[in-house]
Parts: structure tokens; sequence; C-alpha cells
């Protein structure tokens, strides 16, 4: 089996091809053990770029799995023309890829696809509602991937982070480390998830050929406020003060949701389910 993974060396990318390596499953009969990966990414690699797509359609694989995006969410409020260009072109490009191949695609996506009006944990049925430029573009290549393909699952995260990655937890240390106290907002709630926890829920899912939209991420959720005190509890810097500030005080080119975790409702109909976001943290601290 032949599959394509772009952005390959983003943390999901690379947490894929790890899980895809020791994955002793099949998908339509074919063992996932003796796949081709076929890893794709900048510089060599632009999903905007129609004559690298074409190429991938030309590697006739049978399953594409899109991780590459512009994920840089105050980065696409200051140029939101570059984030549709990357983020829905970009994802128009592979899925004709993927049409001319007959390949089914993996297409991943986000929670800031919705508002954060909800009082309770977004359902993959809920309505979409994106309030800024990163979620728009997200939300407009979950539209084009859709018309495009029949063959197609979309799978929201939030939070992502992977041992060697840039993410939420090497920050928090980072600046911990560097200034011995933190400001850290108590009104942006979501759920930390942890690559390679997602990448084993993606190979799951694929062995289903189930497709449709899914919220694959770890179970639970909290404020950053949380979720930092969680991390330098756990990294053994409880020494560390924080201070709970709103995200009026915190000033940023993008407004991300106020409440948007997700719930894994239809991928755990299939018996797809993640750990609680705190042991994969733990995981994350005894691997990273």
């Amino acid at each position: 089996m032949r599959i394509a993974i772009t952005g390959a060396n983003g943390q999901l990318g690379r947490a894929l091809q790890s899980t895809l390596a020791k994955a002793p499953r099949e998908v339509g009969g074919e063992k996932l053990r003796d796949a081709e990966i076929i890893p794709l990414d900048l510089p060599q690699w632009d999903i905007t770029n129609p004559h690298h797509t074409t190429q991938l359609a030309a590697l006739r694989p049978q399953l594409v799995i899109h991780c590459a995006a512009m994920t840089d969410v105050d980065g696409c409020a200051r140029d939101p023309e570059r984030a549709f260009r990357v983020n829905a072109f970009g994802t128009q490009n592979v899925a004709l890829a993927c049409q001319r191949a007959g390949a089914a695609m993996v297409y991943i996506s986000t929670n800031e696809v919705f508002d954060g009006s909800s009082e309770r944990p977004y359902l993959e049925f809920d309505k979409t509602n994106p309030i800024n430029p990163y979620g728009e573009s997200k939300l407009a290549g979950e539209t084009i991937a859709a018309r495009l393909l029949h063959r197609l699952y979309v799978v929201r995260i939030s939070w992502l982070f992977a041992p060697n990655g840039n993410n939420f937890v090497r920050k928090i240390l980072a600046r911990a480390d560097q200034y011995g106290t933190l400001q850290v907002v108590t009104d942006e709630t979501a759920n930390p998830t942890y690559a390679p926890d997602v990448a084993e829920a993606i190979w799951q899912l694929v062995t289903t050929e189930h497709y449709g939209i899914y919220h694959l991420v770890n179970e639970g959720y909290c404020s950053r406020y949380e979720y930092a005190l969680e991390i330098l509890k756990q990294a053994g810097r409880t020494h560390v003060p924080v201070q709970p500030i709103t995200r009026d005080q915190f000033k940023r080119a993008s407004r991300p949701p106020a409440f948007a975790p997700l719930h894994n409702t239809v991928g755990a109909a299939l018996g797809i389910y993640l750990r609680p976001w705190q042991e994969a943290l733990r995981d994350y601290f005894q691997h990273g």
C-alpha cells in the first residue's frame, strides 16, 4: 500500500511515520506494515504548487494523509491571504491529486472551525462558525475536500503537542526557565492532544474505511492556565508562580475561540478512544 503524508516533518507527520512503521493492521486487505511511505514537505514539495500536486497524483498513492498547513494562528491573522492560499487552495490541490490517483484522503482540521460560544464540548455534527482567519481557512479546506472526494476522513484536533515539537508545553517550560514567572489566560479552553495518540487513532480509523468527520482528541479539556499548571507540575517546576489573566490582558494578532473543546463521539462509536490528556502529557515527559 502506498501512503503519502504531506507535512511529513511536522509534529503529526513524524508521529504518523513512527506509528505506521509498527502498525500490524490491514486496510482493504493490505498490511500496513508492508506500506510504502511517501513523506512530502517543504522545501522540496509545496502544496500550493499545482505542479507538485500533479507529481503527487503520478505517484499513485492509495491513501494521502494531509497534515501540511499554515498552523501559525497569529500569522494567519496577519496574512489571511497566505492562510487561504495554503490551507484552502493547497488542500484543493491535494484533493485533486487524490481524485486523479483514486486515493482516499485524511484531512487534518482544527477545533477553531467553531466559534467558542458553546456551553459544552463540540460534537462532530455541530454547526461550524470560525471567528478568525486560521479557522476560516481550515474550514474552507474541509469544504473543498468534501466537494471533491467521497473517500474522505476529516479529523479535527486541538492544541497538538509532541516530543521535539514547537508547542505550548515547550513554550511554557522555556518561559518558566527564562523568566521564573508566568502569566497564562484562564478563558481559553480546549483539549491538549498528543500527536502519537492522534497518529494511532488515525490508523485505527483508516482500517475501518468508515469515512466522515471525526474529533480525535485526548479525553478531557482544560484552560490554558490549568494546562500550564499541569505542565509545571509534571516537569517538577511547581515553584514557578503562574498569574491567571484574561485574553483581554494578553495581546495577540488572532482571537481564538474561548471555549472550543471537542468531543469524540463518532470515533468512540467505532471503538476509537484516546486516553486522558494528563496521561499523554506524562508520556511526553517520559519520552520527550
